[in-house]
């Protein structure tokens, strides 16, 4: 992918070990460092690496003109599948059962590790990352993007309320909906409830059309409440799409 310029900020594929560093090094700020719940890597490097990193793309979000051994802003991996036969191979496939995906012809692609530096939340870094987003599924011909979109905090009472507005507005169809397959889930609920609980991804998520399982999954090691989401690239607003072209120009 060519680097995406957009004011002071780059965005751009990671190259090398540096660079591999870097990102695992943000990866662990916004996973351990900043949740002491989480039960983070124990090699006392700081850094959150996994065997799910190698058949990755990892697209990195850095300040322009600034040194290399400067602080990433915003990463995510993407992992291009060659259709839906192969979800099993999935970082979501740990915690629910995708078969149903098998059905899905074409590739798709599983976004994971999306995560921005820990502090006030900046909405040009977050546009940016979507913006790459858009372009590396472009170039793939990616029909379908799918994932675990995070609650902060294990513990599924706080998150009732969104968890109840999930589901009762955003549940998938029932022929392609993950089956339960973690130790520990949790039911959505269907009752009233209010969206200011979503997280920012799941958020962006839902506004382009995605979609969620019909239960959330209690992830001790992370300390976080996911929920598996997916979104058909086709059902993406027109206006939404554009904008995210925009970005990505």
């Amino acid at each position: 992918m060519t680097p995406i310029r957009q004011g002071r900020y780059l965005a751009r594929l990671a190259e090398g070990p540096e660079d591999m560093a870097r990102v695992h090094a943000l990866r662990w700020q916004a996973f351990f460092g900043a949740r002491g719940g989480a039960v983070g890597p124990t090699d006392g490097e700081g850094l959150d690496q996994d065997p799910f990193d190698a058949p990755c793309q990892h697209l990195m979000i850095e300040e322009c003109g600034q040194r290399a051994e400067s602080p990433v802003l915003g990463a995510f991996r993407l992992l291009i599948l060659q259709d839906g036969s192969q979800a099993e191979r999935s970082y979501s496939a740990q915690f629910y059962d995708l078969s149903p995906f098998a059905t899905l012809s074409g590739p798709l692609a599983e976004l994971g590790r999306f995560c921005m530096r820990p502090g006030p939340g900046n909405p040009d870094v977050m546009r940016l990352a979507w913006g790459a987003l858009a372009r590396l599924v472009e170039a793939e011909r990616v029909g379908w993007l799918f994932g675990c979109s995070s609650f902060p905090g294990a513990d599924p009472t706080p998150h009732r309320s969104a968890l109840a507005v999930l589901g009762r507005h955003h549940q998938g169809p029932p022929h392609l909906r993950p089956a339960r397959k973690a130790a520990e889930t949790v039911d959505l609920g269907a009752a009233d409830g209010s969206r200011a609980g979503l997280p920012p991804l799941l958020r962006s998520y839902l506004a382009l059309g995605g979609w969620v399982s019909d239960h959330a999954v209690i992830d001790r090691r992370l300390d976080t409440l996911h929920v598996f989401t997916a979104l058909d690239v086709k059902a993406i607003p027109p206006a939404r799409a554009r904008i995210l072209r925009q970005i990505a120009q």
